[in-house]
């Protein structure tokens, strides 16, 4: 609206100049060639105007014609551009569906329409994945690392082709060098992972740093990782090195508290080194918040001088500390049926096969021991083998499918830090320890007769 008001003030100023211009009296002579033209004003500028309007419009013309190949060329081009994007997200679309020939069909086409395009490549990459020709796609990856707008996609895409190929030294060069361009969440893991399948906790530890610095590592997940390189270093160095052991563990309990493995290692240390009211106090202390068997099983063998008796008693105290916890229960049973306490044995269990309870595997093989030891081979005994191999598992440390013993930094299945989980393993898993035996009684592995009764059908007594 307010366009339209201007442009009739303009329009009506226009108007009255014209006017005014035709008013005016007065004429324009021009003598030129011999030739003598005399003219009004208002005839002179109207022929000067057409003659400005018709050098313009003879000048578009001629620059038109001049252009005319180009936008011809161009818009050929564009149309073979925007047909070349369309077969690239058909072809896109086709990866993501699984249909491989119709992924394979784009992306020859993409090749000849948009062999410049980035996204060509990629295309080119993930057919080639899809029909399972792992040379093409490494070959489409090592194209697009030639170009700086696309390396870092291709030095991905060779690092996964390296790890599916199982060439741990190839795939840690392609992390490490996109580590280098950018700090990648997925190079700094990568880098991170393979340093640490290494051994390397140094050099694993400075990488963490490194990411954490560029903020390619969240916080908490910065902690977590830093605790399990300390118990891991604490482990490593154990041994030769108890001081530096000691101080690891116990700055990755700070970092995270009730962390169980780093707990183990510093009492370990601690014991010994002939401190071993250090180390059952510390055990004490995780133990009330975070119940596990690793820590019942060194708190049992922390004071080897002392009697069976002793041993129970103390064992109780630390029952105290979680009394619902059955790793606590299992261990005072254990210690109890050493010392030939048969009801404190038996009140250690009861509440886990109670009326209701589902006792596990473990809890039933120890109520079998404890019958046996007590009663000698009869019909409890039996009954309890059998509900033991029909019982829930018992919670065991567990990482991509791999039921082990004893805690790892790393699984062993994908090198991945930190995987290792307490929790019970699925069915389909292996029921063994990391010695591949059953995990059965210790009286039972020791005589003949009984591995003879766990191999035998076993019926429930009546």
């Amino acid at each position: 609206m307010l366009f339209l008001f201007f442009f009739l003030i303009a329009l009506a100023v226009a108007a009255y100049g014209v006017h005014w211009l035709i008013e005016q009296p007065g004429s324009l002579t021009l003598e030129f060639a011999g030739r003598h033209i005399e003219t009004t004003i208002p005839v002179a500028v109207g022929g000067l105007l057409l003659l400005l309007a018709a050098t313009v419009l003879v000048w578009a013309i001629v620059v038109a014609l001049v252009r005319l190949p180009g936008r011809i060329t161009g818009g050929s081009r564009e149309r073979r551009k925007a047909r070349g994007l369309d077969v690239l997200s058909q072809g896109l679309v086709a990866v993501g569906a699984g249909d491989l020939a119709r992924a394979r069909k784009a992306a020859q086409l993409a090749e000849k329409l948009l062999p410049d395009e980035p996204l060509t490549q990629l295309l080119v990459a993930q057919a080639a994945q899809l029909s399972g020709d792992r040379n093409a796609s490494a070959k489409a990856f090592h194209r697009m690392t030639l170009k700086p707008e696309t390396k870092l996609l291709g030095l991905r895409g060779l690092h996964v082709e390296a790890k599916r190929r199982e060439d741990a030294e190839a795939a840690h060069h392609f992390a490490a060098a996109a580590q280098a361009i950018a700090p990648l969440p997925w190079a700094g893991a990568a880098v991170l992972e393979h340093l640490a399948a290494a051994g390397d906790w140094e050099k694993a530890r400075e990488a963490l740093e490194n990411s954490v610095a560029a903020k390619a590592i969240d916080a908490p997940t910065a902690q977590r990782y830093r605790a399990v390189i300390e118990t891991a270093m604490a482990m490593a160095h154990e041994g030769e090195q108890p001081h530096d052991a000691l101080h690891l563990a116990r700055q990755a309990l700070k970092r995270r508290p009730g962390f169980v493995p780093a707990a183990v290692t510093a009492a370990r240390v601690l014991i010994r080194h002939g401190d071993q009211k250090q180390a059952l106090k510390l055990i004490e202390s995780v133990f009330a918040t975070a119940p596990h068997p690793d820590l019942a099983e060194v708190y049992v063998e922390a004071l080897p001088g002392e009697s069976n008796s002793q041993r129970e008693a103390r064992v109780e105290k630390l029952v105290k500390l979680a009394p619902q916890a059955p790793e606590g229960r299992h261990a005072l049973a254990q210690a109890a049926l050493a010392a030939r306490d048969f009801p404190k044995a038996r009140e250690a269990l009861a509440p886990l096969v109670a009326e209701g309870q589902h006792p596990t595997a473990h809890t039933c093989l120890l109520m079998a021991e404890i019958e046996d030891a007590e009663n000698g081979p009869s019909g409890p005994v039996r009954e309890w083998l059998a509900r033991g191999s029909r019982a829930p598992r018992d919670p065991a440390w567990v990482a991509d499918g791999v039921v082990s013993r004893r805690w790892l930094p790393i699984s062993p299945a994908t090198g991945r830090l930190d995987a290792f989980e307490w929790k019970t393993p699925p069915q389909s898993a292996p029921q063994s320890t990391e010695e591949g035996r059953p995990n059965i009684p210790s009286a039972f592995l020791a005589r003949p007769e009984r591995a003879a009764e766990l191999a035998a059908p076993a019926t429930p007594a009546a």
